[in-house]
């Protein structure tokens, strides 16, 4: 079992950078694949990126691909979500979760992920 906590949220304003991070603590982080996903009120989940349990792998979806990179440091138990140019439209809660996984798996459907963080908010204002 693994337990996730976000963090970095904040307000921003549109154009500017900020890094997320996902810290776990319990054991095997490096075995987990894991996924960024956000959620605005009354909207569904979304798919964010993914990185696989080593490192080697991301993948970002359209809406965020060229802006947001992923990466981690299973030393310190942690991801990162770089968002760079960011948006109005990116503000959301954003949340991260942990997948097993036994290979260089990549996971789009947050049906896959058995962990999640409580979430941390991010707000960009125009």
């Amino acid at each position: 079992q693994v337990q996730l906590v976000e963090s970095g949220g904040r307000l921003v304003q549109a154009g500017d950078s900020l890094r997320l991070s996902c810290t776990a603590s319990g054991r095997a982080f490096s075995t987990y694949t894991i996924g960024w996903f956000r959620q605005t009120p009354g909207k569904e989940r979304e798919f964010v990126g993914v990185i696989t349990r080593d490192g080697g792998r991301t993948y970002c979806s359209d809406s965020v691909k060229g802006r947001f990179t992923i990466s981690r440091d299973n030393a310190e138990n942690t991801v990162y979500l770089q968002m760079n140019s960011l948006k109005p439209e990116d503000t959301a809660v954003y949340y991260c979760a942990a997948a097993p996984s036994y290979g260089s798996d990549l996971y789009y459907s947050k049906h896959l992920y058995d962990y999640w963080g409580q979430g941390t908010q991010v707000t960009v204002s125009s």
